[in-house]
């Protein structure tokens, strides 16, 4: 080990924060669509090491400084346009999306981005106006973790 830097049981260095999360969207088919953009509420929380995503409004907020890895997964019904866009502090940083069409019956989609964050910073994703995805199955998900504490 390095000097000074003392292990915790978990085989975390001590004093470090462990962040993790992992959930879907579960409300049993179609989710939108909807009038306006609206903020996704992964309902299905699979895992939340650190408690930092919240599942009734759909924000990670950080609880440390840090590198985070995000990423988020959808499927959709080929026959409707779906678009989700990943957001920092209200500021759109990735999205994916997928155009009508009649020549499948589903689509997937999905990005992934490294952030670097402060404490308090929102994480969130957004289903744009008049799209929609499929929300059953955990089929639909967002998940993120601390990379490296600052």
């Amino acid at each position: 080990m390095e000097e000074n830097m003392s292990v915790k049981c978990s085989g975390m260095p001590a004093g470090k924060k462990m962040v993790a999360f992992t959930a879907a969207i579960d409300t049993c088919g179609a989710h939108g669509p909807f009038n306006t953009e609206t903020t996704v509420t992964y309902n299905n929380v699979i895992t939340n090491i650190g408690e930092a995503y919240n599942q009734f409004t759909g924000i990670f907020v950080a609880p440390v400084a840090g590198i985070y890895y995000f990423t988020f997964f959808y499927h959709a019904g080929g026959e409707h346009a779906s678009r989700l866009s990943l957001y920092k502090n209200g500021n759109l940083m990735v999205e994916s999306s997928d155009h009508k069409t009649n020549a499948d019956g589903a689509d997937n989609g999905g990005n992934a981005v490294l952030l670097q964050l402060n404490k308090g910073d929102q994480v969130y994703v957004r289903l744009a106006a008049n799209y929609h995805i499929w929300a059953t199955s955990a089929i639909t998900t967002f998940s993120g973790f601390l990379v490296s504490p600052m």
